[in-house]
């Protein structure tokens, strides 16, 4: 039996490197699915779970789901999947650590914010030996930190992946774990339409500190949001990226799906944590550069999230 038909027989083994709040909030629901999750991130997170187990907290059910911790990058060692979820900023240094550890068949999935990150992860995996399956996936879900060990799941929860050797195995363990996922070629435009989206809203929300449904109540904001997703189309035009024709409506969902959701930059800015804007309005501005589009409306929302982060650190 092959790796793939083995792996639909039996629960997987994920390994979640990076796990904040949409680690933990996927860690959970397969570990309650039965699968063997362990989870790899901040001491003080990982404590509280090993005590208390992982409190998963949703609309429908508050508990504390059992699964295993670790602080340490070799805990991926063994697994069938890893979950990439650290911050774009941290895609070389956490691929360096993984490398070691991981198996010739671990499928990598990157579970992050940008559209390069899984360009990145395979220049820093693939190997003269062989080439890592990595893919990277398109995350729909609003969650956040509530506390040491506490993830809250505020909406939606879907996956969409790119083609990869256990694509359509992950995606039906995991749409089983009430984790809707689907395999898709058009990955690539999905990234760039989640782009838009945090573009338009995240350095909005941190700014202000404001939900999504308070900013597009605002004068002139609007205005100003269309400007931002005009820019990153063009880049994205310009770069050869087809869109879904539906962009502009997507963008335009989420303060009606998400009226309360602060942005995940805005949670960074409040904690005092980085902020991952050079690879979200920054990445506009820099392929912008090398492509002769301007982007002054992203420009500016970057350098004052930067000069955010910077005073932050003066205090």
């Amino acid at each position: 039996m092959n790796s793939a038909a083995a792996a639909t027989t039996r629960p997987l083994s994920i390994a979640v490197m990076g796990a904040g709040s949409v680690g933990c909030y996927f860690g959970a629901l397969l570990a309650q699915a039965g699968h063997a999750v362990t989870l790899i991130g901040r001491v003080v997170h990982m404590q509280a779970i090993n005590e208390h187990g992982l409190r998963l907290e949703t609309a429908t059910q508050d508990v504390y789901v059992p699964v295993a911790t670790s602080t340490s990058a070799d805990a991926v060692s063994g697994a069938d999947v890893v979950l990439l979820c650290v911050k774009s900023t941290d895609t070389e240094t956490a691929a360096a650590q993984i490398k070691p550890h991981l198996g010739a068949h671990t499928h990598v999935l990157s579970l992050q914010n940008g559209v390069d990150n899984d360009q990145r992860l395979r220049q820093v995996l693939n190997t003269q030996l062989g080439s890592q399956p990595i893919a990277a996936a398109v995350v729909y879900v609003a969650t956040a930190m509530a506390g040491l060990g506490h993830v809250r799941h505020f909406g939606r929860g879907e996956l969409v992946i790119a083609p990869c050797p256990l694509g359509n195995v992950i995606a039906q363990q995991f749409s089983a774990a009430n984790i809707p996922t689907q395999v898709s070629d058009a990955v690539q435009a999905a990234l760039w339409q989640k782009l838009i989206i945090n573009c338009v809203y995240n350095a909005l929300s941190a700014l202000t500190q404001q939900p999504y449904g308070w900013l597009v109540a605002q004068e002139g904001v609007p205005a100003v949001m269309q400007d931002i997703a005009h820019e990153c189309k063009a880049v994205a035009l310009a770069d050869g990226v087809q869109l879904p024709a539906n962009v502009d409506e997507a963008v335009a969902t989420i303060a009606r799906t998400m009226p309360l959701q602060l942005s995940s930059t805005a949670q960074d800015l409040a904690r005092a944590k980085p902020t991952e804007i050079d690879h979200l309005n920054g990445y506009v501005v820099r392929r912008g550069q090398a492509l002769g589009i301007a982007t002054p409306a992203n420009r500016l929302l970057q350098v004052l999230v930067q000069l955010k982060q910077t005073a932050a650190k003066a205090e």
